[in-house]
């Protein structure tokens, strides 16, 4: 099982690898339908006709995108009619799934051993930094090993 879901998490991290320069794309301004109509040179009109729409609703479809209101369905109805292909994804913070599971891991370790070391402090059976570290490591090893659910809480 261990293996199966390491298997996953590779195959993962190597299709959002092929996003990860998307990632340093800046959104134009006004959004991508119309910097991409503006700059085909066509018109509300032009592209209405192309979806069955007024240039209102091409107007308001516009609008939607630039302030992030718009559906996804509707993003890759109008890229079908500018003859382009919708794509979206997501992308690591960290740059892939493994380090953001490294990540969390060793956080969700690092309070649980740091909890656990607090009370043995008040029973006077504290350790020390480097068993501290040892521990973390330990214990963020075989939380991901196991996947736990509480890694994301």
């Amino acid at each position: 099982m261990r293996n199966k879901k390491k298997l996953l998490i590779e195959q993962l991290d190597q299709k959002l690898a092929n996003f990860k320069d998307a990632g340093t794309i800046l959104i134009p301004q006004k959004g991508w339908v119309n910097t991409i109509r503006t700059t085909l040179n066509m018109t509300m009109d032009q592209l209405g006709t192309k979806l069955d729409l007024t240039k209102g609703a091409i107007q308001k479809i516009e609008e939607r995108e630039a302030t992030g209101q718009i559906t996804i369905n509707k993003l890759k109805d109008v890229g079908n009619a500018l003859d382009m292909k919708f794509i979206y994804g997501f992308i690591p913070k960290d740059g892939t799934i493994e380090s953001l599971i490294n990540v969390k891991a060793k956080k969700l370790a690092r309070k649980i051993v740091l909890r656990t070391n607090q009370n043995m402090k008040l029973e006077n059976q504290g350790i020390s930094e480097d068993k501290i570290d040892d521990s973390i490591n330990d214990l963020a090893n075989e939380i991901k090993r196991e996947m736990r659910k509480s890694l994301w809480d």
